[in-house]
């Protein structure tokens, strides 16, 4: 069956935000599933012998999810204009995920401990903030690698809105220690003070860059959640060869980034003997926890979505 997708002035908007944001594959992976979505739907309608584009909107699935490249100092206005027309709900990627905090009427508790939003929705006239990203992060550690964490190092590149849910993962997962390590000294206290009344914190360490050459040798895990390898700097790495050159062998190397797949880091770290994994399965999971909260469903196609990612960048 063709997968005809009609989009008309009844069409629901959802998107992603971010800076720049052309390079996201989400339209890919959530258009996907919409259009899935869609298509089971008109299939049952007609089982019924009902007919008409009105049916399915009437059962809430008509949407088109959009990719909206907003600089930072447009971001409040954009949110206003996304209220005005409507938008039911949006991800939030890199530079808004903290900023975007003060412009929303609610923020659940997941999102204030992390102190990020990367999912918002419409709800009561009103933008409620929350964070997925926890759940796509474990996803891949969890189904692959399960194993006993508790005497685990997990070493964290950069401090930023990706970072804090990293760290919530890796505690959620229980590792021994986790250290944070930043190049901004005020940038890296604020963000250890930020824990400071949470349980977290008696397992978390921050560090200068410098620190790297004793924390690297240490790491079970390594996770890169800067956005240095992605798109312009697909060439680039957070790390020197000299640096990541005493990663153990079996240590886990893990980047958030999905483009270019796999990233310089990745690369790097499998050179060392390293397990490699990418951005893509936690966009895909953190994804399907978003689009179950905007069209408030349990029911979402994740093998459609994966596919879709993977037929795009050419794996399959």
């Amino acid at each position: 069956m063709t997968k005809e997708r009609l989009i008309t002035g009844k069409t629901k908007l959802l998107g992603v935000i971010g800076h720049p944001v052309e390079h996201s594959l989400s339209p890919v992976m959530h258009n996907a599933a919409l259009a899935q979505l869609v298509v089971g739907v008109r299939v049952s309608v007609s089982e019924r012998e009902a007919s008409g584009r009105e049916d399915i909107a009437n059962l809430g699935l008509d949407y088109v999810y959009l990719p909206f490249p907003i600089a930072p100092e447009n971001l409040e206005v954009a949110i206003a204009g996304f209220a005005a027309i409507d938008v039911v709900g949006f991800s939030v990627t890199i530079p808004h995920k903290q900023a975007i905090m003060p412009l929303l009427s609610e923020i659940t508790p997941l999102a204030q401990a992390i102190g990020a939003v990367n999912t918002v929705s419409r709800q009561n006239n009103q933008w409620v903030g929350t964070n997925t990203d926890i759940e796509g992060f474990v996803a891949p550690l969890q189904t692959t690698y399960k194993q006993d964490w508790s005497q685990k190092v997990a070493v964290i590149l950069g401090n930023g809105g990706a970072a804090r849910a990293v760290v919530a993962g890796c505690h959620q997962l229980g590792f021994a220690k986790i250290h944070v390590v930043g190049r901004n000294v005020q940038r890296l206290q604020e963000f250890s003070n930020s824990w400071s009344n949470s349980p977290i914190s008696e397992n978390l360490q921050v560090h200068q860059w410098e620190e790297l050459p004793k924390l690297i040798p240490q790491a079970n895990l390594l996770v890169n959640t800067t956005p240095v390898g992605m798109y312009p700097k697909v060439n680039e790495s957070p790390l020197s060869g000299e640096e990541i050159a005493n990663l153990p062998k079996g240590a886990i190397a893990y980047d958030l980034i999905y483009i270019p797949k796999p990233t310089q880091f990745l690369k790097q770290a499998e050179k060392q003997g390293a397990i490699a994994i990418d951005g893509l399965e936690m966009l895909v999971q953190q994804g399907v926890a978003a689009l179950k909260i905007w069209l408030q469903q349990e029911i979402v196609p994740v093998e459609v979505m994966r596919q879709a990612l993977q037929k795009h960048l050419g794996l399959g």
